[in-house]
């Protein structure tokens, strides 16, 4: 299973998470995306899924929160507990033994990040 994690700013476009998702691999063979639960709904993350027809996976920031990951950035660490959004969704989305096969991309005007893990699922 292959998914990939976005990370994003309330203010983010369709156009910024495209950027990010092609930097980190494109979606081609994505089973899903999957980000933190209270940026689930944004609209531009809606329609980047119904474009690519995969689901959204919603996941909770306490669970982010357990995930290592590669990259750290200190805002994210003292919002959501770990170092990236992106790379986190991406491993717990993929499941136990998941590894990233991108790590965070993060679009030209800094407001979305994508990493791509694959994984046996959760």
């Amino acid at each position: 299973m292959k998914v990939a994690g976005l990370g994003f700013k309330s203010d983010v476009t369709l156009a910024s998470l495209r950027e990010a998702l092609a930097t980190a691999g494109g979606p081609e063979g994505l089973a899903a995306f999957a980000t933190v639960s209270d940026k689930a709904d944004a609209e531009a993350l809606k329609q980047l899924a119904r474009e690519c027809g995969v689901p959204i996976r919603a996941l909770p920031a306490d669970v982010l929160a357990k995930v290592d990951t590669p990259t750290r950035s200190k805002f994210v660490i003292e919002k959501f507990g770990t170092g990236s959004v992106a790379e986190a969704a991406a491993l717990a989305a993929a499941g136990p033994r998941a590894r990233l096969v991108a790590t965070r991309a993060v679009s030209r005007d800094r407001t979305a990040t994508a990493a791509i893990a694959e994984g046996d699922g959760a």
